[in-house]
């Protein structure tokens, strides 16, 4: 038997929630004088009644067929409670609490939002405007398109749902751009023909049309690759030395062979400058419809180029790439600061990671890069090598990885995939909800997996028999595929060809409870690897099972971490070590207030980037080592021996109001909140300083929720 809701859809009725309806105004009642067989009759009569008119019923229907039946016994003070009840439920249906927030968010007095993305700046107009979306796509999600049971572990912190505030449309979360098949092969922008760029400074605009494009048309990072720029870089010699040749002869002059390539290369090198400009100030500039620039990755990766002229011009991309992020750009105040975007990944490989090797110069510009700017960060091919069946590719913005896969010629295949999106499991309160006992601890892992199994599932139907045309430069134009107008996108969904992510985090604080020792003690490692396989486990599981490819992902939880640790103290108390912090560890990290020091941090590490087959990324906290690069070169040698993906953190924040250029500090004002202060002239107005960190994998410029700030703030060096 089916009933009519109120907006029309169907659902089959559910006597049991007739009878809850009931139970709840019986107790609001004087004495309950309902007994519990009455609750159960009545509930029974108003099924009989329903079945009998052999039509859908509305609800309104059956709410009146109780009202009635409640005074047929004579319980008149439960009738009265119930038809409060009902009132109660319409008000609560026309006003809810998304209006309260959208509302909050418009005046700027909602600090929870204001906090929740340190790219995005609230107060402007196109972020507010994102936000009140994801506020109306939040409560669609949670009241009609998400389980109950997903729902409720989401708001208790057992699980994290992410970006739920774009789960409502048919979007995903990051991609590979495959940026050579759209310059090579021409692609649409706007119903826009674009065809196959004619220079190198073309090929750079026409990339940051589709990085716009693209960021549009989904919520998470995008990665592209320099190599893919190399070949226009050729394609521009040509055209500048057919130039420079219809000059020479109209001055009627004669230079030698080796003079015309040196005046051409010089053209050469200022259009190389002239594109690479355009990416970094247009990337940067950009707003897109989610109200902050393109979450952008950009892999500058040697061995990727075709032959050896090709990798010569692609050095010279990466050069005048690396120094002009090392120049930074400038703020409103003419000041050169730190942009956030792009993310710059810099690949180590064996000609460019020892001093006698032809492209170490590229790794010692990178070392000064990432002293002052705290990019690029470094993949070892070496170690990805071992750990990706032979292959080197990028990630999809700040760590999401691809798992390899062939295409029908056995080919492997990088470019023009992505990932269908993210639900994190909370360790943490795994460990405490098993109060300690390993065989509780296992039976709990393993029911929390399956309740992450069917949140993941809901993110795969819901992307599921999505039409080609949501997105033209995804799935028709190239970036992603190259499917027919009104095709769906199913069969991009399964055979591993995109990838849907298990994530999680606080495995220190996990192993910790259970414990009693850091992760890394040699006594608890063990146990800190089971959990990881045990997950790696249930995701091939799931895998073999529904044909998806399924892979653990080591959580970038920016505001997450905050909202773990609020829902832990809620429900455990503060213990001391575990819950008494506000944010918890992100995925497999050692805790960020344990002295370790950077070499034994990395190499620790990396036995967990193995098992995060989904993506993971390590960093050193380092003090200003601007007048130390020898030391970052150590550092960048040692992570090209022993693991796969990691990165330097380093300070680099500007006062507005002094000129104070170093790093802000953060200090405990008289409300007990963590507050940001330049330590030369006390400015503490958020407004004037510009303070640069990495957050977790990625750059953040407009600040942090308490949580993560306390974390920022509690970081040791290691080095």
């Amino acid at each position: 038997m089916k009933i009519i809701k109120r907006n029309g859809s169907e659902e089959v009725f559910d006597v049991s929630k007739v009878a809850s309806a009931i139970a709840k105004a019986n107790a609001a009642a004087d004495n309950a004088p309902l007994s519990k067989e009455q609750i159960a009759d009545i509930a029974d009569y108003v099924e009989y009644k329903c079945n009998k008119l052999n039509r859908a019923v509305s609800v309104e229907e059956i709410q009146d067929m109780v009202e009635n039946q409640i005074m047929s016994t004579g319980a008149f003070d439960v009738a009265r409670g119930y038809v409060r009840y009902r009132y109660k439920r319409s008000l609560v249906r026309k006003a809810n609490t998304t209006d309260t927030r959208i509302l909050s968010l418009i005046e700027y007095n909602n600090e929870e939002v204001k906090q929740e993305n340190s790219n995005k700046n609230p107060a402007v107009n196109s972020v507010q405007r994102d936000y009140m979306a994801g506020e109306v796509s939040k409560d669609i999600t949670r009241r009609l398109l998400l389980p109950a049971e997903i729902v409720e572990a989401d708001e208790q912190g057992i699980i994290h749902f992410h970006d739920s505030d774009y789960y409502a449309q048919h979007m995903h979360n990051c991609d590979l751009v495959n940026l050579e098949d759209m310059l090579q092969n021409g692609t649409v922008i706007s119903e826009t023909l674009i065809e196959k760029p004619h220079s190198f400074s073309t090929a750079c605009n026409i990339a940051t049309q589709i990085i716009a494009q693209v960021a549009s048309s989904q919520y998470g990072g995008q990665s592209i690759s320099l190599a893919h720029l190399a070949p226009f870089v050729n394609i521009s010699r040509e055209k500048i030395r057919k130039d420079v040749m219809e000059e020479l002869e109209l001055l009627e002059c004669k230079p030698s062979e080796d003079k015309i390539s040196e005046i051409v290369e010089a053209r050469l090198k200022k259009e190389i400058t002239k594109g690479v400009q355009t990416i970094q100030y247009q990337v940067i500039t950009l707003m897109t419809t989610n109200g902050q620039a393109p979450f952008l990755t950009v892999f500058m990766y040697l061995n990727e180029a075709k032959n050896e002229q090709e990798k010569a011009d692609l050095a010279m991309i990466i050069e005048e790439t690396l120094k002009q992020r090392l120049q930074g750009v400038k703020n409103e105040a003419g000041v050169w600061v730190t942009p956030a975007f792009p993310k710059l990944i810099y690949v180590l490989e064996d000609d460019n990671i020892t001093e006698d090797s032809k492209y170490f110069y590229l790794t010692e510009l990178s070392a000064r890069c990432s002293a002052k700017r705290l990019v690029p960060d470094y993949i070892s091919e070496k170690k990805m090598k071992e750990l990706k069946e032979g292959n080197c590719f990028p990630v999809m913005g700040c760590r999401s990885a691809l798992n390899p896969w062939k295409d029908e010629n056995g080919n492997y295949k990088f470019y023009g995939r992505f990932n269908q999106g993210v639900v994190t499991i909370n360790l943490v309160d795994v460990a405490l909800t098993s109060g300690g006992d390993y065989t509780k601890f296992w039976e709990i892992f393993d029911d929390r997996l399956e309740l992450c199994y069917r949140a993941l599932m809901c993110r795969h139907n819901r992307l599921k028999g999505t039409l080609s045309d949501v997105a033209p430069i995804l799935w028709q134009n190239g970036a992603l595929a190259r499917l027919k107008k009104g095709e769906k996108i199913d069969k991009l969904l399964y055979d591993g060809y995109s990838t849907i992510s298990l994530g999680y985090a606080g495995l220190y604080e996990c192993v910790k409870y259970m414990t009693g020792l850091s992760h890394t003690n040699p006594e608890a490692t063990p146990f800190a690897i089971s959990v990881m396989e045990h997950m790696n486990d249930k995701c091939k599981e799931w895998t073999d099972n529904t044909n998806i490819a399924f892979s653990i992902y080591g959580s970038p939880i920016e505001s997450t971490t905050y909202k773990f640790a609020k829902c832990l103290q809620k429900r455990f108390g503060i213990i001391p070590g575990i819950t008494d912090k506000g944010y918890i560890t992100n995925s497999y990290h050692v805790h960020v207030t344990e002295p370790i020091d950077a070499f034994s941090k990395l190499a620790f590490e990396s036995q967990f980037q193995a098992l995060s087959t989904g993506g993971a990324v390590s960093y050193v906290e380092v003090p200003n080592m601007q007048h130390n690069i020898p030391a970052v070169l150590e550092v960048i040698k040692f992570i090209y021996e022993n693991i796969m993906y990691a990165e330097l953190n380093t300070k680099s924040d500007y006062c507005q109001k002094c000129g104070f250029s170093g790093e802000i500090q953060t200090v405990v004002d008289e409300d007990k909140k963590i507050v940001w202060e330049c330590p030369q002239c006390g400015n503490r107005d958020e407004n004037t300083l510009n303070v640069a960190r990495r957050t977790c994998g990625y750059i953040g410029t407009q600040f942090w929720n308490q949580g993560r700030t306390q974390e920022i703030r509690e970081r040791v060096l290691h080095l």
